[in-house]
Formats: structure tokens, C-alpha cells, sequence
């Protein structure tokens, strides 16, 4: 418990709010020792002192380090049981390729090396992977296996393997636009290094 006072009146002494309260003070002593404040010069200083202290900007709070490396590594995992997920499901043979071809790209994003280390630098393709990856995939399976059950009792429309079909094809379109934006990345990264090192040149 003394520690820890002693620790916040440390952190008061070494505050904004304390050192700006002090010169303020420190003016208040000058014009008290050149007779401007005549018998109030404590009262002087200690106004200035109060005056600085609540004038003085905020303490700025450092927010946490977020690693993003580590909320892809958690995508990764996730990614892995929504493939074990997948893989107790039924779902139709018409969708089987349509789900190889997204599975693979999800997973070539993910892969641990510098792809992945490209991803993990853009937030905006972090989230897109992870609202497919852990809302719209399941989603799609669990709404098509409730949806082919009611169509058993009341056939008709659209079938919802043909729903599920529409769903895949957009969700391989957003992953592609991912990859696109990531591979753009790349390209402005390079293009800024090159800049660089010709400017570099320029001025050696």
C-alpha cells in the first residue's frame, strides 16, 4: 500500500500538471519577492500553482502494443477448425470444387511466411479473411443444412444448393479482391523503396 503511494506521488511530481503548476509558482515567488503581491504573496503563488496545474494539457496514455502477427496467427487456428467443421458437415458434390478453390486461397493467405506477413500489415484484409472465416463460411453451411431440411417438407423455389453455389462464388470474390489488394501493397512498397534509392542516389 506505501508503495504504491509513494508511486502515484512520484508520478505527480514528475506530472504535466505538477511541472507547469511549479513555474507558474515560480513566478508568484518572483512577483511576492519584488512586492507586487504585497501580503498575499502565498495566497499569489499558490493561485498560480492551482492556475498552471489545470491548464496544463493531459498525461498522455501510451495504448497497448497490439502485435498483428498474433491475430493472424489466431485466424490461422480458427481457420484450421473451420476446416475440421467442414469436414463433418454434408455438403453438396455440386459445391465441391467451389469450396477447394476457396479453401486453398484462404489457406495460401494464411500460410505462415511472408505472405502472411504482407496480410498481417493490412488490417482492412485481416478483417475481410476473418468475417469469412469465422461468420459468413459457417453461416452459409448452417443456413444451407436448415434450408435443405424445410425444403424437404415444402419443395419449391430455389434450391438451396443453389443459394450455397451464389454464396461461394462471392466469397471467392472477395478473397481474390483480398489478394488483389495485398499484391497492390506489395507493388507500392516496392515502388516507394525504388523512389527511394534513386532520390538516395540523386543526392550522393
Amino acid at each position: 500500500m506505501a508503495t504504491n503511494r509513494a508511486r502515484r506521488m512520484l508520478g505527480y511530481l514528475e506530472s504535466r500538471k505538477n511541472l507547469t503548476g511549479s513555474a507558474c509558482g515560480v513566478v508568484g515567488v518572483g512577483l511576492t519577492l519584488a512586492g507586487a503581491a504585497g501580503a498575499y504573496g502565498p495566497l499569489v503563488i499558490a493561485g498560480l500553482y492551482g492556475a498552471g496545474a489545470l491548464i496544463a494539457p493531459p498525461e498522455r496514455v501510451a495504448p497497448p502494443p497490439f502485435d498483428p502477427s498474433e491475430e493472424v496467427g489466431a485466424l490461422r487456428a480458427d481457420f484450421t477448425r473451420l476446416g475440421e467443421y467442414l469436414g463433418e458437415v454434408e455438403l453438396p458434390a455440386t459445391t465441391e470444387d467451389r469450396w477447394a478453390a476457396l479453401l486453398e486461397l484462404y489457406g495460401a493467405l494464411l500460410e505462415p511466411g511472408w505472405v502472411a506477413e504482407v496480410l498481417a500489415g493490412e488490417p482492412e484484409a485481416v478483417h475481410a479473411l476473418s468475417r469469412a472465416v469465422r461468420r459468413d463460411v459457417p453461416e452459409c453451411v448452417d443456413t444451407y443444412n436448415r434450408t435443405r431440411w424445410w425444403s424437404r417438407l415444402t419443395p419449391g423455389g430455389e434450391s438451396p444448393e443453389r443459394h450455397l453455389e451464389r454464396q461461394l462464388d462471392l466469397l471467392y470474390a472477395e478473397a481474390e479482391r483480398v489478394t488483389a489488394d495485398l499484391r497492390e501493397a506489395e507493388v507500392r512498397r516496392q515502388q516507394t523503396h525504388t523512389a527511394y534509392l534513386e532520390e538516395r542516389g540523386r543526392s550522393s
